[in-house]
């Protein structure tokens, strides 16, 4: 299976969940970031969960930046997106390998 808008192909576990390595998810992340400022907001997430599969995206994408956004801006800069990678398991389908 692959991640719907990413460049690269990552396959997919037993349960279904898309598997890809922190770093490709960060990429893939980041090119959502449709105004290249180097963060993510609500709506940029939000079209990450809508490519990624997943359900709910508008609910998904607004805990998604309460999760991870630690400086309190409403946006996901490239240091905080380790903050997301408990959500993208539990909420987008992901699963990390090394």
């Amino acid at each position: 299976m692959a991640i719907r808008g990413g460049d690269r192909a990552r396959g997919a576990s037993s349960d279904g969940k898309i598997q890809t390595t922190v770093e490709e998810f960060k990429k893939w992340l980041m090119s959502f970031d449709s105004n290249k400022d180097g963060r993510l907001s609500r709506d940029e997430l939000r079209a990450a969960i809508r490519s990624s599969g997943a359900w709910f995206t508008a609910k998904k994408s607004g805990r998604g930046i309460i999760v991870a956004d630690a400086d309190g801006s409403g946006y996901i800069d490239e240091d905080e997106i380790d903050g997301l990678l408990d959500f993208a398991e539990t909420s987008m389908g992901f699963k990390f390998y090394c």
